[in-house]
């Protein structure tokens, strides 16, 4: 594979506000994304301000106030929904918890996922059955990788006592695209069900990667964070409410940002947005430093062009790949995302192939489910980082890797 010489200036120029891309190449995006030095400096700007002004403080509570209201705003542009639709969370697990055991669960309700969700949502839906005597269900959605209709699959496992389907809009594990848009659609009109089927997005891997607009696709819950395609602080995602869905998902852990209360303190209802399932004190610094982290991914580009270049980049690591004797990618397509995954073919460690290619400076990761290793990429990786780790991997993998 002849790769590209050189980048272009402009990509050099994007590539240096991350600090961590200087030595190293990075294929973890999926798992955590690098930071700006911008953002570094906007979250120790926004600490200084706090200790300036007095971290209790009429003008710091005030400050912070805003600071949330403009990361909201900021997020919602991005996902194409109003801001007021959108919870500030620590993580997708946490927005996924708010939706979860938000629910008003009754005995013999049934939760569909897939069988490619993170062991986080897993291990919750399996405890909201035990609590609850919910019905849980799995759709064999791995299957369709390279052959079969995820849509149909889905559609198949529904029953009319179905209350939610839990789904990820990019399956963290092998990068495959889930069509959310038909499935949602599929769900809303489920002819033999008396009540909603509601549909819990994981977007772990797709907000900051797809572009996105929420409003049209329609899910009742997408929850995110901003550490991973974002590559903002780690500790603050989001939460996406579909407005029609609010009234049937009610706060779990309560606390003063979520609640609204008479003059003299008493609380005497939820707020009217979004806003209800945020408890309380947080790292608000964090705020600065993911909107910072949008506003350098938008100097790029906008969210298509941002998605066409991460395909582009994908495809041509997926050839690279493809074209090694010791390797198999799970998909035998070009990936639609920044995810690759693919098997050693030689009866090699992958997790001593991952040590390696580390010591070498290429940061991959395995997983277990399928085994498989991960490299990703962003609309800013380079030719050249992919042409050295195809080479790395080919090298190492004829080598006793234990």
């Amino acid at each position: 594979m002849t790769g590209i010489s050189g980048a272009s200036t402009r990509l050099e120029r994007h590539r240096r506000q991350f600090p961590a891309l200087g030595n190293k190449a990075y294929f973890n995006y999926g798992g955590q994304g690098p930071l700006t030095s911008a953002s570094l400096a906007a979250i120790q700007q926004a600490y200084d301000y706090i200790q300036q002004h007095g971290p209790f403080s009429g003008k710091v509570f005030a400050w912070i106030v805003e600071e949330a209201n403009q990361t909201r705003q900021a997020i919602a542009s991005e996902l194409g929904v109003p801001p007021e639709t959108i919870a500030l969370t620590e993580n997708v697990t946490v927005g996924c918890n708010i939706a979860l055991w938000g629910i008003d669960w009754q005995k013999g309700d049934r939760i569909l996922l897939t069988d490619c969700e993170h062991p986080g949502i897993v291990a919750t839906v399996a405890e909201i059955g035990r609590r609850f005597g919910v019905e849980v269900s799995t759709c064999p959605i791995m299957a369709t990788l390279d052959q079969g209709n995820p849509l149909s699959v889905i559609v198949q496992h529904l029953t009319p006592r179905t209350r939610l389907v839990v789904l990820s809009h990019i399956l963290w594990n092998t990068g495959q695209v889930l069509p959310l848009a038909d499935i949602v659609h599929a769900c809303r009109h489920y002819a033999t069900n008396t009540q909603p089927i509601r549909v819990l997005v994981d977007a772990a891997q797709s907000v900051g990667s797809l572009p996105l607009n929420l409003s049209e696709l329609g899910a009742d819950f997408y929850a995110f964070t901003g550490h991973k395609w974002w590559c903002g602080p780690e500790g603050l995602g989001g939460l996406y409410i579909r407005p029609d869905a609010l009234e049937s998902l009610t706060p779990t852990f309560i606390g003063w940002r979520g609640i609204v209360t008479d003059k003299i303190g008493n609380p005497t209802g939820w707020q009217p947005n979004a806003q209800r399932y945020e408890v309380a004190t947080s790292a608000y610094p964090l705020y600065a430093g993911l909107r910072n982290a949008i506003a350098t991914h938008l100097q790029w580009g906008t969210p298509k062009d941002r998605y066409e270049q991460i395909c582009q980049v994908s495809q041509y690591l997926w050839q690279g790949l493809s074209q090694l004797n010791s390797v198999r990618c799970l998909l035998s397509s070009p990936p639609r995302a920044g995810l690759v995954s693919f098997v050693l073919t030689n009866g090699k460690s992958s997790s001593q192939l991952v040590q390696s290619l580390g010591e070498q400076g290429f940061l991959v990761r395995t997983l277990r489910d399928p085994d498989c290793l991960r490299a990703c990429v962003h609309y800013f990786t380079t030719h050249e980082e992919i042409d050295q780790l195809v080479e790395a991997i080919d090298q190492l993998s004829g080598q006793s890797l234990g």
